[in-house]
Order: C-alpha cells, then sequence, then structure tokens
C-alpha cells in the first residue's frame, strides 16, 4: 500500500510489526518535520551557492539610488543650468519687489537707482554715461597688439600683445597670398582676352 503497510489478508503480528516500525520512522523523522516546519528558504545562484538576499537586496537599493541620482542630474542639464539660475534670479527678484511697499517715495533707493539706469531717447548725457561705461568695460579687457601693422595671414588672426614685430614664419603665407593674386590674375587676362573681340 501507499503508506507502506502490506495488503490483502495479514496476521495482527505483522500488522502490529508494521505499526510499530511505522512509528518508529515518525519519531526518527519528526525531529526533521519540526526542523523542516520552522527553517528558511535557503536560495541559490547557478552554481550553488547561497545567495544573501539582504546583500543583494541592499546593493540593488544603493544601485537604484545612484541611477536616480544621475538622471535627476542629468534632467537638470537638459533643462539647463544656465536658465535654472536665471528663474531663480528672477523668482527672488519677484519676492523682493512683492516685500516692497506699493507705495514708494522719492526716497526710495531702488526706485532711484531702477530710474537712473534707464536709458531715454533725447537724453543729452546718455553719451557721457555710455562713455564711462565703455571707459570701465575697457578696464577690464585683454590687452591688444599696439604696433605697426602685421603681415596678413589667411585667418585674419591678429598677434598677441607680447609681438615683438618680427616675423618668424616660413613664407607660406606669403606664398599662398602670391599664388591667390596670380590665379586672380591669370583669370582677368583670360577673360580680357575672351572678349577682346567683341
Amino acid at each position: 500500500m501507499s503508506s507502506g503497510a502490506k495488503a490483502g489478508l495479514v496476521s495482527a503480528d505483522v500488522l502490529q510489526r508494521e505499526k510499530q516500525e511505522l512509528r518508529k520512522h515518525e519519531r526518527s523523522t519528526k525531529h526533521l518535520e519540526e526542523e523542516s516546519r520552522n527553517a528558511q528558504t535557503v536560495f541559490r545562484d547557478k552554481s550553488g551557492r547561497k545567495r544573501n538576499l539582504a546583500q543583494e537586496q541592499l546593493e540593488q537599493r544603493l544601485k537604484a539610488e545612484a541611477e536616480a541620482k544621475r538622471e535627476e542630474q542629468y534632467a537638470k542639464w537638459g533643462k539647463g543650468l544656465a536658465q535654472e539660475r536665471q528663474q531663480q534670479q528672477n523668482v527672488e527678484d519677484a519676492v523682493k519687489e512683492m516685500q516692497k511697499p506699493l507705495a514708494r517715495y522719492i526716497d526710495d533707493q531702488d526706485l532711484d537707482r531702477m530710474l537712473r539706469e534707464q536709458e531715454r531717447e533725447g537724453d543729452p548725457m546718455a553719451a557721457l554715461i555710455k562713455k564711462r561705461k565703455a571707459k570701465e568695460s575697457k578696464e577690464k579687457e585683454k590687452p591688444r597688439y599696439k604696433g605697426p601693422a602685421p603681415p596678413l595671414n589667411r585667418f585674419n588672426i591678429w598677434p598677441g600683445h607680447r609681438w615683438d614685430g618680427v616675423d618668424r614664419s616660413n613664407g607660406f603665407e606669403q606664398q599662398r597670398f602670391a599664388r591667390i593674386a596670380n590665379k586672380k590674375a591669370v583669370q582677368e587676362l583670360a577673360y580680357k582676352w575672351s572678349v577682346e573681340d567683341m
């Protein structure tokens, strides 16, 4: 039978013996049953080693956080950092303006500064103010070469402010300009020859 007992007509002692063996077997496997009932599931990888699920979950969470952080940064970069700073500045300016009183009097310094910075058409002092601003901005510019005109180059790049005026090139630029001029002269001469009979 499926229980391990003999089927059919059996004597009482055979039944007794079978019952005792069955109880003995149950007693010997009872502690295994208890252990397996309260045991934790063991997860293994393909090679058969035990997996530490808590550690794997922690690693996955850290990886997901790093990915989310990177995605957030890329989204921030996609919007434009300068535009975001400008928008933040606009919000701060608007909050600052909202905190000011609605009625602004003649001694209001912010209003005075704003009105002074405006350029009006027909203002006789506007030229002087522009000149002052240009002078202030000129002081911040990098120094430029101030000397005799430098030899031409194909990119029209002006020499640096420390250039001593000595041409140390290998002559390629002059040869190039000579070839261009020669080509132009030949084309012009060919054109004149072609239209001479007309």
